[in-house]
């Protein structure tokens, strides 16, 4: 995901979104610390942000269909978010070199709300791979809403996490409940080791007899194995039609011949996943 023109985009937001006392007074501050090399002054108007704009007053996105606003609408951004990192924006495009370990430093000691907005919009500042180690810290967390604003609906972990970081992702995203949809790139970012994971947590699960969240199952398609297929075996066979979906969805869209072999075998299944009618979408439906 690239955003172009981000921060004429994000300033244009604040225009209509802000009064003008506030508006004037974001604008001179950015203009003192910026002229100042002041990481004083940067601590200071990020905290004072929260006490100038209503952390419940919604961002007025209007009807564009850009790239950034249907970001932000994705991510029901407030206006104090996006004057907060407008503010991150700002520096860090005027001085770098300067500016970088003291958004680093701020974000150290940021309270869960000013976390969770860097989290959520972390892709958006300049050079953001600069701050992987703050995301990869958010996956241990033991706050939830942490953990969402890097897990969910978030582009950053598919184009920076390693795949050891982007498996502890996936995998306690599906432990604490969560709705794995929300999480982006699942396909592009599958890999062997996860599915491997995957498998043996299934197994774990019909020993207990527990169900298994049936979107749980999607990087598995491109690293069916014989071990695997004898998972989509049992998907098959079960008695829960969602099961009977998943197996179908993996197998199509594997390219192994043995998935395709088996996926012939119910060509009910089949036909509604080549037509549609079956997808990772509306599996559940």
């Amino acid at each position: 995901m690239k955003f172009t023109k981000l921060d004429q985009g994000l300033r244009s937001l604040l225009n209509s979104n802000l009064d003008p006392e506030t508006k004037s007074w974001l604008h001179s501050k950015l203009e003192l610390i910026v002229g100042s090399s002041s990481a004083k002054e940067l601590y200071m108007t990020y905290s004072l942000l929260a006490s100038k704009i209503d952390a419940n007053k919604a961002l007025q996105l209007g009807s564009d269909t850009d790239e950034v606003t249907a970001y932000l609408r994705t991510q029901n951004a407030s206006t104090l978010e996006i004057a907060r990192i407008y503010l991150l924006i700002e520096v860090l495009k005027a001085d770098a070199a300067f500016f970088t370990p003291k958004v680093a430093n701020l974000i150290q000691v940021a309270d869960t709300g000013e976390l969770e907005t860097f989290l959520k919009y972390l892709m958006l500042l300049p050079d953001a791979e600069n701050y992987k180690q703050t995301a990869v810290e958010a996956l241990r967390t033991n706050i939830a809403t942490i953990f969402e604003a890097i897990s969910m609906q978030n582009p950053y972990p598919a184009k920076y996490f390693n795949d050891q970081q982007w498996n502890q992702m996936y995998l306690k995203a599906a432990f604490m409940q969560l709705d794995l949809s929300n999480i982006l790139s699942i396909d592009e970012r599958a890999n062997k080791d996860l599915t491997r994971i995957i498998s043996d947590y299934a197994h774990e699960r019909w020993a207990a007899s527990r169900e298994i969240e049936p979107l749980f199952w999607r990087p598995v398609a491109a690293f069916l194995d014989d071990n695997l297929l004898k998972d989509m075996q049992g998907l098959f066979t079960s008695d829960n039609p969602v099961e009977n979906k998943v197996a179908a969805l993996c197998c199509y869209n594997s390219e192994v011949p043995k998935a395709k072999e088996l996926l012939a075998h119910y060509p009910q299944l089949q036909s509604e996943v080549a037509n549609e009618k079956i997808t990772w979408n509306n599996i559940k439906a």
